[in-house]
C-alpha cells in the first residue's frame, strides 16, 4: 500500500475515533481476501461486488487464519464488538472513497450477522475444520 493511501485511511478512522487504524487496513484486506475466496478477482470490478453478510464471514474467516485463538481479542482491542461495528469501518470507507458500494447496500446488512462469542471461537472452527476434513474411515 502506498503512502497516501495509508494517510486517506488515517484520516478516515482519525474522523470517526471509535475504531483503531489497523481495524481499517485489516477490513480492507479482508474484502481483498473474501473477493478471491468467492472467485471474482477475474471479474469487471463492477461485478465484484461482496454482500455485507458474505463480506462480513469473509472478514471472520480472514481473521480466524490470521489471528487464530486471538482473532477477537484483536477486535476487542481495536474497538469492533459486533458485527455491526464492521459495517460502520466499511461505511466509513465507503464515505472516505476509499470502497463502493451499490444502491443495495445498507448499514443494516451487517447487523446481527453472528455472535462474536460463538463465530470466533477458533478451538470450535478448528474442531470443525478437523472433523470435516477428516478422512472417511475405510469400510472393511
Amino acid at each position: 500500500m502506498d503512502d497516501g493511501f495509508l494517510q486517506e485511511i488515517e484520516a478516515v478512522a482519525e474522523q470517526d475515533g471509535r475504531y483503531a487504524r489497523a481495524a481499517y487496513l485489516f477490513i480492507y484486506d479482508a474484502l481483498q481476501h473474501t473477493v478471491e475466496k468467492l472467485g471474482k478477482t477475474s471479474m469487471p470490478r463492477e461485478q465484484r461486488h461482496v454482500s455485507g453478510r458474505d463480506l462480513v464471514y469473509g472478514i471472520s474467516e480472514y481473521a480466524l487464519n490470521r489471528f487464530g485463538p486471538m482473532a477477537r481479542t484483536v477486535f476487542e482491542h481495536w474497538g469492533v464488538h459486533q458485527t455491526r461495528d464492521f459495517g460502520e469501518i466499511v461505511f466509513n470507507l465507503v464515505n472516505g472513497n476509499l470502497m463502493s458500494r451499490t444502491d443495495d447496500d445498507n448499514i443494516e446488512d451487517f447487523d446481527g450477522v453472528f455472535d462474536f462469542a460463538h463465530e470466533l471461537d477458533w478451538a470450535r472452527r478448528r474442531d470443525e475444520f478437523r472433523r470435516t476434513s477428516a478422512p472417511s474411515p475405510a469400510s472393511t
